[in-house]
């Protein structure tokens, strides 16, 4: 059983920047993979940036050079650091994990990004 605690998430102008924390109860090095998704109102649940135990890094066409995934290992917490955010990155972003054998979903945290 893995839980997540998201957090960072709130209300920013356009242009702006913010940081989204997701801490798991277990060891990331337990973990073959976290990453962040988003949901948008009318819209489905769409992968942000994933990052495997091995470090590598993946990320949505949408979101290529202004969002960056980074862990700490220590922390056991996994960040996704947003930057010239655009409105239409507005959505609840979720945070997930997955074992290899399942897949473990944070509660969520709204962004909105006003014009």
């Amino acid at each position: 059983q893995v839980q997540l605690v998201e957090s960072g998430g709130g209300l920013v102008q356009a242009g702006g920047s913010l940081r989204l924390s997701c801490a798991a109860s277990a060891s990331i090095f337990s973990i073959d993979a976290m990453g962040w998704n988003r949901q948008a109102p009318g819209k489905q649940r769409e992968l942000v940036a994933a990052i495997t135990r091995g470090g590598s890094s993946n990320y949505a066409d949408s979101v290529k050079g202004r969002f960056t995934i980074s862990r700490d290992s220590a922390k056991n917490t996994v960040y996704l650091e947003m930057n010239s955010l655009k409105p239409e990155d507005t959505a609840v972003y979720y945070c997930y994990a997955y074992t290899g054998v399942r897949q473990y979903w944070g509660q969520g945290t709204q962004v909105t990004v006003s014009s």
